[in-house]
């Protein structure tokens, strides 16, 4: 009888989890959809009002911003490149609250060159919100 509870319990806890990872990765794929939409409203309105920012963009450290901090950020973006797209290579769930996203972001500079830029996210979801956005990038180019 001990063994089955048990058993119940893992069963139990692996189908929370599994369902929870779903639920957050479907949440991210959206986010992308919106993101190559360029719909920058309803891209950070699946934000926190305030969420965390690791972001080579903003300077060292964690960086608070808050939704229009966050739309005004991607529509500058969306303005020196409008044709900016991302492109998920891999999602890589990280217990409950983190998904790691590996994706490539493509678009065309003011100069007319193209550029292809992999980016790496972990994002940290917190009742069905991004509250923590971390992204790493190589941005020594051009340096």
């Amino acid at each position: 009888m001990k063994f089955s509870l048990t058993f119940c319990f893992i069963l139990f806890f692996f189908v929370s989890c599994n369902r929870q990872t779903d639920v957050n990765e479907k949440l991210v794929k959206q986010y992308f959809e919106y993101f190559n939409k360029h719909d920058w409203d309803k891209m950070a309105g699946m934000y926190t009002p305030v969420a965390d920012f690791k972001d080579p963009s903003l300077g060292p450290g964690i960086v608070k911003q808050t939704c229009q901090q966050i739309i005004n950020k991607y529509a500058e973006l969306g303005s020196m490149f409008p044709d900016v797209q991302d492109k998920i290579t891999a999602i890589y769930p990280s217990g409950e609250k983190h998904l790691i996203v590996e994706f490539i972001s493509t678009g065309t500079a003011p100069d007319g060159s193209k550029f292809e830029l992999p980016i790496c996210t972990v994002f940290t979801i917190e009742n069905g919100l991004i509250a923590g956005d971390f992204t790493y990038y190589d941005n020594s180019a051009g340096q």
